[in-house]
């Protein structure tokens, strides 16, 4: 295990040549009074990271949440649920008495998603479509929320934090899984995750590496008050 120093963490980098947002006006409402991340942001071109059976057969998704302390009667969000890998074995491991929220921005996936709950009958889960600005997380309701390679994904990630911030517990945790590599080649480097994360009032409380699950983990715990969206300082990437 290794715990990453939060001061060595936050370290601003040089700015970077590719910018991530597009025009001002091309944003939603919703998203303008935040900053646009100052880096690329990765397009979604799968709802999967690799096939069920694939991330099965090295245990990945009970390494990851026993990691994330997920117990029988939690509360959980998977955003960026896709196809349902985690939403579905989530469920059983917070059992009839928890409940999971599979939350996508894509109408055909949580279309999907839903016919796969249903058919599978998990009564303990449900499914939303989430906005890029706005995960729509009701307030004080999870005990953790689960990020799982897509946090490079996010086109309004200080929008999304903002957002999303409110929906956790007072003792609850993000988490978040990615692979470390620049956010144009489907990764988030663990200093630009944890900037932007300490920007919105997150701190890191242990990063792991989790090469079965193609990267890391991060446990983030919120600690501070939202700040007002025209105070966020956007963290730049230095370039390659």
């Amino acid at each position: 295990m290794i715990r990453v120093a939060l001061a060595g963490a936050l370290v601003l980098l040089a700015a970077c040549d590719q910018l991530g947002g597009g025009n001002q006006t091309q944003r939603s409402a919703a998203a303008r009074p935040f900053p646009q991340a100052d880096r690329p942001v990765a397009p979604i071109v799968s709802t999967r990271w690799s096939s069920e059976e694939a991330r099965d057969r090295v245990n990945e998704a009970e390494d990851i949440m026993d990691r994330a302390g997920i117990r029988p009667g939690m509360t959980v969000a998977d955003i960026g649920a896709g196809e349902g890998y985690y939403t579905v074995r989530l469920a059983k491991r917070v059992g009839a008495e928890g409940r999971v929220l599979g939350e996508d921005i894509t109408p055909e996936v949580i279309e999907a998603l839903s016919h796969r709950i249903t058919r599978e009958k998990m009564d303990n889960v449900s499914v939303k479509l989430g906005a890029p600005e706005d995960p729509r997380l009701p307030p004080n309701s999870f005990d953790r929320i689960l990020m799982v390679h897509m946090y490079h994904e996010i086109a309004e990630p200080y929008a999304f934090l903002w957002h999303l911030s409110p929906a956790l517990k007072k003792d609850g945790e993000l988490i978040v899984v990615d692979a470390d590599r620049p956010t144009d080649q489907h990764g988030t480097p663990p200093r630009l995750l944890m900037c932007e994360m300490a920007a919105m009032g997150f701190r890191m409380q242990e990063l792991v590496p989790k090469p079965t699950a193609g990267g890391y983990l991060v446990r983030f715990r919120r600690i501070t008050a939202r700040p007002d969206p025209a105070s966020i300082v956007p963290c730049a990437m230095k370039a390659e």
